[in-house]
């Protein structure tokens, strides 16, 4: 006994460790999101990685500041100032002799440049310097030379979350408004369309009796297996011909005519309801359509929130669709419109996009821990015969 207990023990703490490990590695694209959105740009692609964001502050002049980290020296360097470019510049001290600057030029011939030496860095391995830039340069043509060259030990980095980026990437995201706006519509229609529609399919396949309703079913879950690509073009056209291209007709319409597995997740729901209530409120004078409005969706009310829930989260999510669809960036997505963000700039700022991805994650997020208990009992309940 005891040794049939300790094997279930054992068998139970391995899958809890494996279930936790298996969360943590799928956490980690979520994580790294959030902390990519709080980083100032030049954190974002650190090697090392960094995770938690921070910021720099060095003693300059006596005073605290706060400051960006460029490279570090571990050997002997010689700050110099070369009167003919009229900048300065850091260089390894086995390079000045004699007051000259000692390089190769392109062609590889050595060049002599007279240099003043204003500042010694004594930096080791041990010891290394850092060269340190403002975190807001004073614009003008003496910006690129506001840098400064101190020990490691005198620079700081303190947690600092850049909540502003936030802000900063909703503004660089010129119609941000509008494709929350759009998207939500889109959410709207199509979550009333596919609760409705679904749900009136389920009920006709599940609670009323008519020939051939179970090869109409098998027929209807048989289009789950057509790939969206097969009947993209058809359906493109089809929109085309209908003059709907460039509007979010094609987005929404659709939801309204039941998809497949919707309607089998709601079918196998209704027949856990016993159809004594039907009969009887049959007896009592009901319609179909009254019995299914008042009766039946009401005590569907898990299954209804699962269906619109993956619904919800389906359209906010995608991309393709408004991607084939829509021309006008005034009638962007959010999906859509990330992308553009992402593409509009020669180079990306990873820190805002970051930002506006998290924006955009966030309510699906949310919406699943205030709904979890319900997405959980209409799974849960789906099936089971009552």
């Amino acid at each position: 006994m005891k040794e049939r207990y300790y094997g279930r023990l054992v068998g139970r703490v391995v899958l809890y460790v494996v279930l936790l490990a298996g969360s943590v590695v799928f956490m980690l694209p979520l994580a790294w999101m959030i902390s990519t959105a709080l980083k100032p740009i030049e954190q974002t692609m650190s090697m090392p990685p960094t995770w938690i964001p921070h910021r720099h502050f060095a003693e300059i002049d006596g005073r605290r500041m706060p400051v960006k980290k460029g490279e570090t020296f571990t050997e002997p360097c010689y700050v110099v100032y070369d009167g003919l470019l009229a900048r300065r510049f850091v260089v390894p001290q086995s390079q000045v002799r004699e007051g000259r600057l000692i390089r190769h030029n392109i062609s590889g011939e050595t060049e002599r440049i007279p240099v003043d030496i204003l500042e010694e860095i004594p930096a080791s391995v041990t010891e290394p310097w850092v060269r340190v830039f403002p975190e807001e340069r004073v614009p003008g043509p003496q910006a690129r030379d506001q840098w400064w060259v101190v020990p490691s030990n005198r620079l700081t980095a303190k947690i600092a979350p850049r909540w502003e980026n936030f802000v900063n990437a909703i503004r660089a995201m010129k119609y941000f408004p509008l494709y929350l706006k759009n998207t939500l519509i889109l959410c709207f229609l199509t979550v009333v369309g596919t609760v409705f529609s679904s749900s009136l399919a389920a009920y006709g396949f599940s609670r009323i009796q008519w020939r051939g309703r179970n090869k109409v079913f098998l027929v209807a879950l048989a289009t789950m297996m057509i790939p969206f690509p097969v009947v993209m073009v058809p359906i493109y056209c089809m929109f085309r011909w209908l003059g709907w291209i460039g509007t979010l007709r094609p987005l929404w319409v659709g939801s309204f005519f039941a998809g497949a597995f919707n309607v089998f997740l709601l079918r196998q729901f209704f027949l856990t309801i016993p159809k004594d209530l039907s009969d009887a409120a049959r007896i009592d004078g009901c319609s179909e359509l009254r019995i299914y409005w008042q009766i039946m969706l009401p005590l569907c009310r898990p299954a209804l929130m699962v269906v619109a829930l993956f619904q919800f989260m389906f359209t906010w999510n995608d991309f393709l669709g408004p991607l084939i669809y829509l021309t006008d960036q005034k009638t962007f997505t959010l999906a859509l419109g990330l992308q553009f963000f992402q593409s509009q700039h020669g180079g990306t700022e990873w820190h805002y996009l970051m930002a506006a991805s998290t924006l955009v994650a966030l309510p699906v997020i949310v919406l699943f821990f205030f709904t979890q208990k319900t997405f959980i009992e209409g799974i849960s309940m789906t099936g089971l015969k009552g």
